[in-house]
């Protein structure tokens, strides 16, 4: 949800907005389909809501959820600063997020345009992609690669079978926890995601993946340092923006 929210006008929330008739949001549009956990932010709303009203932006609860939610993964533990406002606009026409099979020079310069440089990006998709699943519509490409590992392509090919777009997890090896055994998978052709299997194939990040693949300590670092990194990107502060106090909608109720 993070990298979906900061990554189109900064870490402002505006993912959160419901579309309504006549008014998309950023969450209507086709990339931000996958996304999950809105209701996870509205009950942390409420409650903070009740304790201390208008103090605690929707945009600082994303980025506190996201963070526990990784150490609540077996990833590393860190601290986040706070202080953000959420923004006042979300439109489907602003979001531009880079895709499951984006080359990798094309996904380096989006990451570029957002301050973040080549280390983040191995660091955050594949950590990001270290958890969570994918429908097997997303990855066809990869099950007519000859190069992918022949076990992994059958067995996938099998689930994907199945009526109604079924899904299957993007780490095979250790779907629940945020570790580094995905930079592994993908040293051995393993990568279900066309973008996770050319950040191993890539000379300007095969190195990367291969330091990680080694060393889960060292990305346990990186990760904690991208993300802190990725939750600062173009945040709103002091009487920028405003602090909502229904996530979903705006305070003026636009």
């Amino acid at each position: 949800m993070q990298f979906h929210d900061c990554f189109v006008r900064g870490c402002d929330a505006s993912l959160l907005i419901d579309p309504r008739p006549g008014r998309p949001s950023e969450k209507s549009t086709g990339p931000n389909a996958s996304v999950r956990g809105y209701e996870i932010i509205d009950e942390a709303k409420r409650q903070l809501e009740a304790a201390c009203p208008r103090t605690v932006s929707c945009a600082d609860i994303v980025t506190l959820a996201t963070r526990d939610s990784v150490a609540l993964a077996g990833g590393p533990r860190f601290s986040v600063p706070t202080g953000r406002r959420d923004g006042l606009r979300s439109s489907p026409n602003d979001v531009n997020l880079p895709g499951p099979t984006i080359p990798v020079g094309a996904s380096i310069q989006a990451f570029a345009a957002q301050g973040m440089n080549t280390n983040d990006m191995v660091t955050l998709i594949g950590g990001g992609h270290s958890v969570g699943s994918i429908h097997c519509s997303l990855f066809q490409d990869r099950l007519n690669d000859p190069a992918m590992d022949r076990t992994l392509n059958a067995r996938l090919r099998n689930t994907c079978r199945s009526p109604n777009d079924p899904s299957v997890f993007l780490d095979q090896r250790t779907p629940f926890i945020v570790d580094n055994a995905i930079y592994g998978e993908i040293r051995r052709q393993r990568g279900v995601m066309r973008i996770d299997q050319n950040l191993g194939l890539d000379r300007s990040t095969r190195g990367i993946v291969s330091s990680f693949a080694q060393n889960n300590a060292l990305f346990r670092k990186r990760f904690a340092e991208a993300m802190v990194k990725m939750g600062r990107i173009r945040v709103l502060t002091g009487r920028s923006g405003e602090i909502r106090r229904n996530c979903r909608v705006f305070n003026n109720g636009r």
